[in-house]
């Protein structure tokens, strides 16, 4: 059949449209099809015309408008929809014909999918893709895996449309089954960590500090400019200036704080809770999406808890308050390296639990454009896998050892500073406990131990004897 589409989106919300207009920008013809038809038409007849796009009404229309292999992908809400849009494709497929889903997928879903329809001969890519509408616009991060004998058909198409940095997109094969949705799913968590980072240092400097919306957009502005550059302090910093179309106040002061979450960050936290993996910043924050969304629990707690009581009569100096805010940009810094530390450790986790290869100094590049995370830090994470590929802990590298080495006085100081004002700071927190728990050497647990071996004969290891010999005292003789 002529003019037959080279790849169909199925789901036509937000990002499946700007995903169907960025493959149609790109000259791929696109077929599209949605479950509701008249979200088809008003694509046909409004953004998507004039361009490559074939408009499909039933499955059946849709699947016999692709060229084979088909290559489809979905953009669908992730969960059952996903399963049921899968059999609603299936009995007008062949073997060889590959499906994408590019929905925020668990993990193991994806997992089951690709190993049920690899016995149909069907190829299944779980494709990862962050950016939101822009990204999704303009060019995404895409993190591509599952049955590797798709990826040759497909892998033009999504690395054309894929984001470009130093022309090299930001799409490359992670890896076998559910790897790229994992990849996704930890690029989320250390996403939700990012921003509870950033905005425990907005609200240091709003109550603490006794900064207005300008002087933090300054701050922001500059820190920007600087090693901590990347998407989310550009957007920080437009958002403190952005009037309120309906009042012409700052429109920041008029958003409740009560904000929300689709899960991938939660999804992070019980991965690592599965593979005994500490990430105790990436979890802190989800904690404190939970928290703070229960706006009156906290009202109440305003009321009848007591806090700090800081000396309001005793004004800081200018260089007092420069000390202030670089300590709070080198705790900012420290931190979000160790919440890209537990990302990565958690994803030499999924290598270790599911047989999973992975190379983290690419993963590291494929978030430099498109995505959410996108910062000038990730240069340096693929740095320091280039210069030891089987990196224990990101921590270890020497040009991030040397740079908290830097800064790790004013990363104190400001977690101490905010406890004594009773600023809640709890991200930044974990962030520098996780630091001096992965630098000591002997731990506390040794009482811990001695402790589960008193109540439950649980046993414990000597320290004068090898490692894997097992021991039981009795405690009340």
């Amino acid at each position: 059949m002529e003019n037959q589409a080279v790849i169909g989106v199925v789901g036509l919300a937000v990002m499946g449209e700007n995903l169907a207009l960025n493959l149609a920008n790109h000259n791929f013809r696109t077929a599209v099809y949605n479950r509701t038809v008249s979200k088809v038409d008003d694509f046909i007849s409004g953004r998507g015309a004039g361009k490559p796009v074939t408009g499909c009404r039933t499955i059946e229309e849709f699947t016999a408008a692709l060229e084979t292999p088909r290559k489809i992908l979905l953009m669908v809400k992730a969960g059952a929809p996903v399963d049921a849009c899968i059999a609603e494709l299936l009995p007008h497929l062949q073997p060889g014909d590959i499906i994408m889903d590019g929905g925020n997928s668990f993990y193991l879903d994806t997992v089951r999918r690709e190993r049920e329809l690899k016995k149909q001969g069907i190829l299944y890519l779980g494709v990862g893709i962050s950016g939101g509408e822009e990204g999704a616009l303009n060019g995404p991060s895409l993190m591509p895996g599952g049955n590797r004998d798709g990826w040759p058909a497909v892998e033009p198409i999504l690395k054309t449309i894929a984001a470009q940095v130093d022309g090299v997109p930001c799409c490359e094969w992670v890896g076998p089954e559910g790897a790229g949705h994992f990849v996704k799913m930890v690029h989320n968590g250390i996403e939700y960590a990012d921003m509870q980072l950033i905005a425990e240092a907005y609200g240091y400097m709003r109550d603490a500090l006794k900064f207005n919306n300008e002087k933090i957009h300054r701050i922001f502005s500059n820190w920007s400019r600087g090693e901590l550059a990347g998407y989310l302090l550009d957007i920080t910093s437009d958002i403190f200036t952005f009037k309120d179309p309906e009042s012409g106040a700052l429109l920041l002061d008029k958003i409740l704080d009560a904000p929300g979450q689709k899960g991938t960050g939660r999804w992070t936290s019980v991965a690592a809770l599965e593979t005994n993996t500490p990430v105790p910043t990436l979890t802190q924050a989800v904690f404190q999406r939970n928290l703070d969304a229960d706006k009156e629990l906290r009202i109440r707690g305003a009321q009848l808890l007591p806090g700090a009581a800081p000396d309001e009569n005793d004004p800081m100096t200018a260089d007092e308050i420069a000390e202030e805010i670089s300590a709070l940009e080198s705790a900012l810094y420290c931190s979000k390296l160790c919440a890209y530390a537990q990302g990565f450790a958690l994803l030499k986790a999924a290598e270790r639990e599911y047989g999973w290869p992975l190379n983290y100094g690419e993963l590291a590049l494929l978030w430099r454009g498109g995505c959410i995370i996108r910062a000038r830090f990730l240069n340096d994470i693929k740095a320091a896998y280039d210069r030891e590929p089987g990196l224990e802990n990101l921590m270890f590298d020497e040009f991030f050892r040397d740079a908290v080495k830097r800064r790790q006085d004013g990363w104190r100081y400001a977690v101490a500073a905010s406890a004594l004002f009773g600023a809640a700071m709890p991200a930044t927190a974990s962030a520098l406990g996780y630091y001096d728990s992965i630098r000591r050497a002997d731990s506390p647990s040794n009482l811990i131990q001695a402790q589960r071996d008193y109540f439950g004969a649980h046993t414990f290891e000597r320290k004068d004897r090898l490692r894997g010999e097992f021991f039981h005292n009795n405690w009340t003789h």
